[in-house]
């Protein structure tokens, strides 16, 4: 095996469009971080959790129709110290490339703001059907050298 193969840490699963969801790709997050020990290595868990939950809220309400779901992959990158976060919909609902100002008077529409305010970047991709929402997670560069190899 080659040494990019073993430094790239790999997860997915599929979900089906109900509320009960989010709490159950919460839990499979976790359980990927805690296996992968990003926390020791400076990658914020409640800052990707709090991530995870509004990018798949965001599939649920706008991104995926009756009868389909969705799908979260998860990848970590140790040699960059940086993890992935993907939520591929199958809808036809768009997301603008900068997260919106909230309106100050709404209950909702926030999450993208809390994303781009937690995550190191995020952005949008195409895909047929739907799209694919993201976001990263790297430790500051100047962690890197203290992390054990």
């Amino acid at each position: 095996m080659n040494e990019a193969t073993q430094l790239l840490e790999f997860r997915e699963a599929f979900y089906r469009r109900e509320r009960r969801s989010v709490p159950l790709v919460r839990k499979f997050v976790r359980q990927a971080l805690v296996d992968w020990a990003c926390e020791e290595r400076h990658v914020n868990t409640d800052d990707v959790l709090l991530c995870v939950s509004e990018l798949a809220t965001n599939a649920l309400v706008h991104g995926v129709p009756p009868g389909r779901g969705y799908r979260l992959f998860l990848h970590w990158d140790r040699a960059e110290t940086r993890l992935r976060v993907e939520i591929h919909d199958s809808g036809d609902g768009e997301i603008p490339e900068t997260a919106p100002p909230p309106d100050p008077t709404a209950e909702r529409g926030r999450g993208l703001t809390l994303v781009a305010a937690l995550a190191s970047k995020w952005g949008v991709g195409e895909r047929n059907p739907g799209k694919i929402v993201w976001c990263e997670f790297a430790a500051p560069a100047r962690l890197f050298a203290e992390i054990p190899r």
